[in-house]
């Protein structure tokens, strides 16, 4: 099986690059070379969707795996879109008249740190078999593809944009000839994209649209950063569109969910990052809206997660999909969480046929239930995001690498067997985040670095991770001013090549230990700009 989206696989190139350093290589030599996966297990699910009525066959979107198809509940999965030019999806539809027809949107649309950008839709008329490329290759970041249930060929795509800059393909684009021409229906400016978009059950002439003014650079996001966000609505199949006001909160507003249940269409849900509140309800059809609930654990991490989903048999039944997946069975009072494996979840489809069947997309699994959420099955499969790939000098060597909200991992480049067992990847200290090194001379330490500037050095003797940080001190929530040392999410990490005992780490500052980290030393000037503007500000907080 072709496993293009782990590059842990490439090592073996990697490798053999290394070795022989300066020498040319005759690409030809390289073609019997073949992917592998060697580990560890995956996670980060951006998008799943199942078929109306049949429980049996999912899709799910992976934010660099490309696409898996299960046909048999989640027992067997097999990968689908390994082919195609791009890795990231994001967005996941079916045709409700017409179940052979998928459409997948890419781009990663749940704002980190690392997150990839994509070239457009793809549709399958053939349940998955073979993909077409169907344009808006400049629409960056697409978060939800909406499909007409009477016609398949009638499509609606919110399109974030690239999020880096001014831009004009965002907003909402519609085809009527099944994605062979495109209008552009929804525009409000070069800055504000779509973060969501619902077709109302009952009447697909109805659209609501929650618009998202939102700019990111490699240091900073800026949520809400102009007043023309907010609510939209279309009640001539999303040829025009007015922004509705009544009951909702001031502008600015940021990321915006929105859902509705074909129990009752006068019944509209919003989760809106605000400075007011987060859950809003409509009685009447987005007419007017009143605030429900103020929690912030319904939208802890606004850019990262910001979902909706509401029972279609019970339009007081409203799942709000964040950190955790979080019930209200009073349209939106009160919530409570819902025990289920996994975190950090980005999407929900509950079947529009049978409410008790549900799919979840996260961080960890695909979770899968079909009993109304009373319990859950989580399914891993290998599509692990590792941020970087180091390997030691040992023959046969391992392999090192931090996972994608999991620990660092070491693992084995070959076995004795047909494959390499889970079990023959463990944890070697660090975090998620950044890099894993093995001492070039020593292969029994590995120093492995998390956000925050956690670092720690890991003895495979003993088995034993020891933090040696160069400065403890929780950074979260504080502006860049407050710190003493500013540490990036990926911390970068080196040991010299000339004397292994020097070991370089780098916020601000460049630090230097030659004694395991007992002690640093900084060895630099400040090599930031040190902006006043930027040391200012909280960039995790909504930012006008």
């Amino acid at each position: 099986m072709k496993t293009r989206y782990l590059f842990t696989g490439a090592i073996l190139i990697f490798c053999l690059s290394a070795t022989l350093l300066t020498q040319q290589i005759d690409p030809g030599q390289l073609n019997s070379l073949n992917y592998r996966f060697i580990g560890p297990q995956g996670n980060r699910f951006c998008a799943v969707v199942g078929v109306p009525g049949d429980p049996h066959v999912i899709y799910a979107g992976s934010a660099s795996g490309g696409i898996f198809k299960s046909i048999d509940g989640g027992i067997h999965w097999a990968p689908i879109f390994d082919d195609q030019p791009v890795s990231s999806v994001s967005a996941l539809a079916v045709a409700p008249s017409d179940s052979n027809v998928v459409w997948a949107g890419t781009g990663e649309t749940f704002i980190r740190n690392d997150i990839s950008v994509g070239i457009g839709v793809f549709k399958s008329t053939d349940s998955g078999k073979s993909w077409a490329h169907m344009g808006l290759p400049d629409s960056g970041r697409i978060p939800r593809i909406v499909i007409d249930p009477r016609n398949p060929d009638v499509v609606f795509v919110a399109a974030m944009g690239h999020c880096h800059g001014p831009q004009k393909d965002k907003g909402i684009y519609r085809t009527r000839d099944g994605g062979q021409t495109w209008e552009h229906v929804l525009y409000i400016d070069e800055f504000t994209g779509c973060s969501d978009l619902i077709m109302d059950p009952n009447n697909p002439r109805i659209l609501l649209a929650g618009m998202w003014p939102f700019q990111m650079t490699h240091w900073s996001r800026n949520s809400g950063l102009n007043n023309n966000g907010g609510l939209f609505l279309s009640k001539d199949g999303g040829s025009t569109w007015r922004k509705l006001m009544v009951g909702l909160p001031r502008p600015p507003t940021g990321k915006i969910a929105v859902a509705m249940s074909a129990a009752d269409s006068n019944r509209m849900y919003a989760l809106i990052e605000s400075l007011e509140g987060t859950l809003w309800r409509s009685d009447n059809g987005g007419e007017s809206w009143r605030l429900m609930n103020v929690s912030h654990e319904l939208m802890d991490r606004p850019s990262y997660y910001t979902r909706l989903a509401v029972a279609h048999d019970n339009a007081n039944e409203v799942y709000t999909v964040c950190n955790g997946v979080n019930l209200s069975l009073d349209g939106g009072e009160n919530f409570n969480r819902i025990p289920m494996k996994g975190g950090d979840n980005h999407d929900m489809w509950i079947d529009p046929k049978n409410s008790n069947s549900m799919l979840v997309a996260n961080d960890q699994f695909i979770s899968i239930s079909i009993n109304r959420g009373k319990t859950w099955n989580g399914v891993r499969l290998p599509n692990a995001q590792m941020y970087h790939v180091a390997v030691d000098n040992q023959i046969p060597y391992f392999v090192y690498g931090n996972k994608q909200d999991g620990p660092s991992y070491r693992g084995p480049s070959n076995s004795k067997m047909r494959f390499i067992p889970s079990t023959m990847w463990h944890n070697v200290g660090g975090g998620e985040a950044g890099f894993t090194i093995p001492d070039p001379v020593n292969n029994n330490i590995v120093w492995s670095g998390e956000y925050q500037g956690i670092l720690t050095r890991y003895d495979l003797n003993t088995g034993h991770s020891r933090g040696v940080a160069v400065w403890r001190e929780d950074n979260i929530g504080h502006p860049p001013k407050n710190l003493k040392y500013r540490f990036q999410w990926t911390m970068p990490i080196h040991i010299s090549p000339h004397d292994n005992e020097k070991v370089y780490v780098g916020s601000q500052y460049l630090h230097m230990t030659t004694n395991g980290g007992q002690s640093w030393q900084v060895i630099s000037p400040d090599l930031s700009t040190s902006a006043p503007d930027m040391l200012e500000r909280n960039w995790g907080l909504l930012v006008a």
